[in-house]
């Protein structure tokens, strides 16, 4: 039995995933709201908590008039963990902080996608890309590209 709302919305849509060959579906929060009698917010809330790339899926949703939500399962992890580095990549800008690098390489030594080594490895050279713009020897631009080019050679050696 179904414990609460979250949890139906995210057993109709694995059935309905299962259900299709390509594994992947795409859906109308407002139908699918009233289908299984509960508000949008809901599905948005089960999408961004039980659908996410760390649990081997995508999803992209549009709001508004004509919205929809794809979900789609990685299908390998190989390209799952391509996935993750690309979000991970994108992620990264200008305000980015040292703690939210730091958080990424916990995430992927975590899920054993790189060794100890290999992050603090990264983190020492991040920490010292942070205190060399912190003495205005770097833009922050240049950080990020630099940060951004040391995830996409992990994303190739992993």
């Amino acid at each position: 039995m179904l414990n609460n709302k979250a949890d139906t919305i995210e057993e109709y849509i694995l059935k309905r995933l299962k259900q299709n060959a390509d594994k992947q579906i795409e859906l109308k929060r407002t139908a699918l709201a009233d289908e299984i009698s509960c508000a949008p917010s809901q599905i948005s809330y089960v999408l961004s908590t039980r659908f996410t790339t760390e649990r081997g899926f995508v999803v992209e949703s549009r709001r508004g008039l004509g919205g929809y939500i794809k979900i789609a399962l990685i299908p390998d992890e190989a390209v799952q963990k391509q996935v993750i580095y690309r979000d991970m990549i994108e992620a990264l800008d200008v305000t980015s902080s040292f703690a939210h690098v730091k958080s990424m390489l916990d995430f992927l030594l975590e899920n054993r996608i790189i060794t100890r080594r290999e992050a603090e490895l990264v983190a020492q050279m991040s920490a010292n890309l942070y205190k060399t713009e912190e003495a205005g020897q770097i833009a922050p631009i240049e950080r990020v590209k630099l940060i951004r080019s040391i995830f996409a050679t992990l994303a190739k050696i992993t």
